[in-house]
């Protein structure tokens, strides 16, 4: 009997590339830009393993065409991109890399937080123009961290991960929670999900406190998004909801694009209605809404909040057991998600 076919969707750090091999037929698409849909039916229809991203499209039409497949390890926390029901009426099984991402994307947060606070991007651009003349008490005058308010959606591992950094700025933390009340997951524990039923109802074990999403926005300095995208979040942030926020409130986006509502909150900038945005996740990615670059108020990365050498590599190495779980070991991935 051969080894087992696997197809991965993207280059991916070569100690997982070397894992796979080693045990598996393996077929990569070799470019850094997310493969077109059409190649993508064609290298599955053999494959009994895929290995994906979060910009990989896995709906029922590319799992129809895929009869052998037998499991999908999605290389990354979330798994809105894939047909869940789809997969389980084929018993695919499905995986993600939860965990591993956890600490490295609540650093990344407080980077985009701190920098859109005191203005960092804008005074950086300022600097490299040659049009600093000297000190002036005026100049990128920003806003405090320490002693403000942080309000955070969502309160799984990422949104507590958050959470306890603040304590450092001595900051009250506020959470809202779209998920039915349910346990805490403890710091730095490896399973899970980023699912923000992981954050409800039992108390964190340092002080915030549990409000509704109105008197979050309407209290907090800062707002900073950790929910996974549905249907319940998706757009969670609209106009209306933007407009709880104080002006001189910032939002921080490193989870899902369309859980804020883009062209509301381009014109929540254009207005100062909210003092500014540092955003890692947009709505049509890798499109941003015509007009969002041309606000100074905010700060515009291209999702890279998990993009450390060694959170990268080990998120691909545990998709990489997934795969090797079920096609080698007959064994269900230990990051079962379906």
């Amino acid at each position: 009997m051969g080894k087992p076919r696997v197809f991965i969707t993207r280059r991916i750090p070569e100690t997982a590339l070397q894992k796979l091999q080693a045990h598996c037929r393996v077929r990569l698409y070799p470019k850094s830009t997310p493969i077109p849909r059409t190649r993508l039916q064609r290298e599955i229809l053999e494959a009994e393993g895929l290995l994906c991203l979060l910009t990989d499209p896995i709906d029922s039409k590319i799992l129809e065409g895929a009869p052998k497949l037998k499991v999908i390890a999605n290389c990354a926390v979330g798994f809105d991109n894939i047909d869940l029901a789809a997969a389980a009426s084929r018993h695919i099984a499905v995986s993600n890399t939860p965990g591993i991402l956890t600490e490295t994307t609540a650093d990344f947060t407080w980077a985009l937080l701190l920098a859109v606070a005191r203005r960092i991007v804008e005074a950086d651009r300022f600097m490299r123009a040659g049009k600093y003349r000297g000190w002036d008490p005026l100049m990128f005058l920003g806003s405090d961290v320490h002693g403000k308010t942080l309000g955070i959606l969502g309160f799984g591992r990422i949104g507590q991960a958050v959470a306890r950094r603040a304590q450092g700025f001595s900051m009250r933390v506020l959470y809202y929670d779209p998920a039915p009340a349910g346990t805490l997951a403890p710091s730095g524990s490896p399973a899970g999900t980023q699912s923000s039923a992981e954050g409800a109802g039992t108390p964190p074990p340092f002080p915030a406190q549990r409000v509704s999403l109105e008197e979050l926005l309407r209290e907090s300095d800062f707002v900073s998004i950790h929910t996974p995208l549905n249907p319940q979040t998706r757009h969670l942030l609209n106009r209306e909801r933007l407009r709880l926020m104080k002006p001189s409130a910032y939002l921080i986006n490193t989870a899902r694009g369309p859980i804020v509502e883009e062209k509301a909150l381009r014109d929540a900038l254009k207005r100062k209605e909210i003092a500014g945005a540092a955003l890692d996740v947009y709505e049509k990615e890798p499109r941003m809404i015509p007009g969002l670059a041309a606000r100074p108020n905010t700060i515009l990365v291209p999702h890279i909040a998990s993009a450390s050498r060694q959170t990268r590599a080990r998120m691909a190495e545990m998709a990489a057991e997934n795969i090797l779980a079920v096609l080698v070991r007959h064994e269900q991935p230990a990051s079962l998600v379906t």
